[in-house]
């Protein structure tokens, strides 16, 4: 019997915990994909290539979002349960409440495994993924690449600005700006132009003039046709994997190399992680704390709502409680995101940041081993 009403319990917190975690995801989703459009209008890709792209940071939503739905969905069902009356018919069938709060407890921690599998492997592989999409796209210059009274800077060492375009797509007054080097650019005009994209994309130029800057020396000349090839320019994007897109396991070997100083190797472990580097090893032990430490927090989080049993609705100030165990909650997730900043090189600085949701975990455990044996509940 007692197995049956707990499976009951945690069904009715899971699907309102799925139910809440997909439904932020996917509207935090919608507004991020929106944002993503950028990388179809401004650099000229292709759709597939943003729709791969945004489906691709669906798993990083969810590992955001699965501290903050995971205890507002069990929060609030423990809370509905006591004004329903129904947690009083637990009691009556003779379930102790420590019982509940140590099945609900172990329940959380499958929680946080799945939390460490999202973010040590899923998200960064993900990431990666996306990232090598942009990589390895290509561009589809003829309608998105110009943009009609708009500076284009979209493409390295390149900015195209067109004063306005007709419908048989010629554009007029453009001027094109290419960078060669550190101080010598070319700036071109013309007064006509049409993308051309045979065996590689070019712009086709009518009337115009071509100033260049070449070691302090200024040379111009005018045309009355002239091609300006686009096919060797590259967009703005970041070619270099960042830090959170790598392994969780190469991210141990940059630390444990440069902690230990066994620059011996530091060459190979290069050639996996490019900023594996003194300078930023802080962010490196970051994002491994964020990864594997921050999910501690969701045993955390399954006792501060499991708070909410120890008082029923009969008591005078049961809505303020109730409120100030929300608030506690919040505070922790606050908590969870806040001590990233704290994370340093320093080992002894890092393990009592480690400590903080381990020592929750044992307070407020203990606080219910002690609160039920005062009052003969266990």
């Amino acid at each position: 019997m007692k197995k049956i009403i707990y499976r009951k319990f945690l069904s009715d917190c899971l699907i309102f915990f799925i139910i809440s975690l997909i439904s932020t995801s996917v509207i935090i989703w919608v507004f991020q994909a929106v944002n993503y459009l950028d990388i179809v209008i401004d650099d000229g890709r292709d759709y597939l290539v943003y729709l791969k792209y945004s489906l691709l940071n669906f798993p990083k939503i969810l590992s955001k979002i699965l501290p903050f739905a995971f205890f507002f969905s069990f929060s609030y069902v423990i809370a509905k349960y006591e004004l329903n009356n129904e947690l009083l018919i637990y009691w009556n069938f003779g379930i102790k409440k420590i019982s509940l709060i140590n099945f609900f407890f172990f329940c959380s921690i499958f929680l946080f495994l799945i939390q460490i599998i999202l973010t040590s492997f899923i998200v960064p592989k993900s990431q990666n993924l996306a990232r090598s999409i942009i990589r390895t796209s290509d561009y589809n210059f003829v309608e998105n690449f110009i943009k009609v009274k708009k500076f284009n800077a979209s493409v390295n060492d390149l900015t195209i600005y067109t004063e306005d375009k007709d419908k048989l797509g010629n554009y007029y007054n453009i001027y094109i700006k290419k960078n060669t080097s550190v101080n010598n650019f070319q700036i071109i005009y013309a007064e006509k132009g049409v993308f051309k994209n045979n065996e590689y994309p070019v712009l086709e130029l009518y009337d115009g003039e071509n100033t260049s800057v070449i070691n302090g020396r200024i040379t111009n000349f005018s045309f009355s046709k002239s091609e300006f090839n686009l096919s060797s320019f590259s967009a703005n994007t970041i070619l270099v994997k960042k830090t959170q897109e790598h392994e969780t396991i190469e991210l141990f070997d940059c630390v444990n190399n440069l902690t230990k100083k066994g620059f011996k190797n530091l060459e190979k472990i290069k050639s996996k992680v490019r900023n594996c580097e003194i300078k930023n090893l802080d962010n490196i032990i970051a994002e491994l704390y964020k990864r594997l430490v921050v999910p501690l927090y969701i045993p955390s989080l399954m006792l501060v709502s499991m708070l909410l049993i120890i008082h029923s609705k009969e008591r005078i100030d049961y809505s303020r409680y109730r409120l100030a165990i929300f608030l506690i909650g919040f505070f922790v997730i606050i908590l969870s995101e806040s001590s990233l900043r704290f994370v340093t090189k320093s080992f002894e600085s890092n393990f009592i940041i480690i400590l903080i949701p381990i020592t929750l975990i044992i307070t407020l455990y203990g606080y219910f081993l002690v609160k039920f044996k005062i009052n003969k509940i266990v």
